[in-house]
């Protein structure tokens, strides 16, 4: 009498079935919680960004909030910043106003003296964010699930 040695098909395919089983409950919850995470950081990202207008409009009085996020990035070696290369902001961010944006969000920054906005959506959504954010000089992030947040939003 031979002993069996190995797995039959049957063993073999119980065995990629409960595998399959157990991706199929697992990936879900995984972007589920990239989208979650992504959504933090935008509005993490946010309030760096009003710390940021904030310090260049007191740093630059004369000047007001930054017109463009470039402006209060730059280039930041050995170099004194100035109020086109305010070295607030990593560049990365900086530079997130296309896709694919910055941890899965996209930036629009729009400043003059007196004010400035901000909003971050996200660059595909339902995959990089569900949530529409924005931001303004009062500094209070708020959300919109559907379409672009404005002031008119509920505060997150």
């Amino acid at each position: 009498m031979s002993k069996q040695k190995g797995f039959s098909l049957i063993e073999l395919l119980i065995v990629v079935a409960i595998i399959l089983i157990i991706a199929a409950i697992a990936i879900p919850n995984m972007l589920r919680a990239r989208i979650a995470a992504n959504e933090s950081a935008a509005v993490g990202n946010l309030r760096t960004l009003n710390t940021a207008a904030v310090t260049y409009a007191t740093a630059y009085p004369t000047v007001g909030y930054a017109t463009t996020l470039l402006r209060m990035a730059g280039n930041c070696s050995g170099i004194l910043p100035t109020s086109n290369n305010a070295c607030l902001i990593d560049n990365g961010l900086a530079q997130a106003t296309v896709s694919p944006g910055k941890s899965g969000y996209i930036f629009i920054y729009v400043g003059t003296t007196g004010t400035y906005t901000t909003n971050a959506d996200p660059d595909i959504p339902g995959k990089s964010g569900n949530k529409h954010f924005f931001t303004n000089e009062e500094g209070v992030v708020r959300v919109n699930m559907n379409a672009a947040a404005t002031v008119t939003d509920p505060a997150i």
